[in-house]
């Protein structure tokens, strides 16, 4: 038996999250924007002599799965926990390419975000969307349409547009991570109550996320930025637990530096925010984010899950 090694990477949703998870997906449709992050989720099987069952929750969910290998699976991650960037999908994702790769398999993109997404949502019964296990699998920028099925299209991002978004693209951790399934369920309560302020909250943000699909598609960093300030009205709309005392503070004066706009990712209450700068303001609002929150380096990654097979061990 060969050693496997699989990593996927997290991302950066700009716009539609929340759109992405049923049954707002099944009435109405939801709409995401992402762009994949180069910090990467990395899952290690190696040969085992005995059958132990992992003690990680995850692993041993995705392991089961793959009907209980005789291996040693091991998870590590450059992904903050409970940063809001995707790292729980990004290490189911990694995961499943593994075990496939066990099996002698090799599956399309959209097949391992559906095997991790259901993992996660029925293995460990986790509240939770379609759109980081999409951004995993398939790396680059994408638009989702969310629905019964999930349609992932890949946009074409010219060179000069991705060296733009690392460099006016901050994205910082405050520190604090979030428990996102509770603010999930919460919100989804709201909306199957059919709460208006929650109902149109979630059509504009999906309205919203279609619109950053296409100024990315024609590389308008600017008109970007604005969107992402009009969706955070909107996020914030959701629920009392998204925003925080930090959050907002780091979002004002962001703003005051020159930040075209900025939002929580993920499902918020902590974790990591994204301010796009104007162009020349950047360092200025670098420096305004720094002093609420640590920065990450920003890379994305073109590629999805990766996977290598070493038959030497």
């Amino acid at each position: 038996m060969a050693r496997i090694v699989a990593s996927a990477p997290g991302r950066i949703d700009f716009g539609g999250g929340w759109t992405d998870v049923a049954p707002y997906t099944l009435e109405r449709g939801g709409t995401v924007c992402n762009v994949a992050l180069d910090l990467r989720a990395t899952a290690t099987l190696v040969p085992s002599p005995v059958v132990v069952p992992p003690a990680d929750p995850l692993v041993r969910a995705a392991w089961e799965r793959a009907g209980a290998p005789a291996v040693t699976a091991a998870l590590t991650s450059d992904i903050p926990v409970g940063s809001g960037l995707g790292g729980s999908s990004a290490a189911g994702v990694a995961l499943a390419a593994a075990f496939a790769a066990l099996a002698g398999a090799s599956l399309r993109p959209d097949a391992l975000a559906e095997r991790s997404r259901e993992t996660e949502t029925i293995g460990l019964g986790i509240a939770g969307g379609c759109q980081d296990h999409y951004a995993a699998a398939y790396g680059g920028a994408l638009g989702l349409a969310c629905g019964a099925v999930t349609v992932a299209t890949p946009i074409p991002l010219a060179a000069a547009t991705i060296a733009e978004l690392e460099t006016r693209c901050i994205v910082a951790h405050t520190g604090t991570s979030r428990l996102s399934a509770a603010t999930i369920t919460g919100v989804l309560d709201a909306y199957r109550a059919r709460d208006p302020q929650v109902c149109d909250a979630l059509d504009a943000i999906a309205w919203l996320a279609g619109d950053m699909i296409r100024v990315l598609r024609d590389g308008d960093v600017d008109a970007l930025g604005t969107l992402v300030h009009e969706h955070w009205t909107q996020q914030r709309a959701l629920h009392p637990a998204i925003t925080t005392p930090t959050i907002d503070a780091l979002v004002h004066d962001a703003a005051l530096a020159g930040a075209l706009g900025t939002k929580a990712l993920g499902a918020s209450g902590g974790g990591c925010v994204v301010a796009i700068a104007r162009s020349d303001r950047v360092e200025a609002v670098r420096a305004a984010v720094a002093r609420h929150a640590m920065l990450l380096p920003v890379r994305l990654a073109r590629d999805g899950v990766r996977v290598d097979v070493d038959i030497d061990g």
